[in-house]
């Protein structure tokens, strides 16, 4: 996969983690901060990790911060 590419499913071994940033929007981005987004609200957040997992064992719905560094 080239850089910048979003891909159309994470590996079954890869999470999508799901949560609030500092300021209060929601976050859903791969383990390995690849790629990821800011939503409105946790129905679009999970949605949107719900189209990239084969599994809904990979969504990972976080209780403290996570923030959105693409690296």
């Amino acid at each position: 996969m080239k850089s910048g590419e979003i891909p159309l499913r994470i590996p079954a071994a890869g999470r999508v983690l799901v949560g609030r940033n500092r300021r209060g929007t929601w976050v859903a981005r791969d383990q390995n901060a690849r790629f990821g987004g800011l939503f409105v609200n946790r129905v679009q957040a999970l949605k949107y990790a719900r189209s990239l997992c084969q599994d809904l064992e990979g969504i990972v719905e976080l209780t403290e911060e996570i923030e959105l560094e693409i690296f």
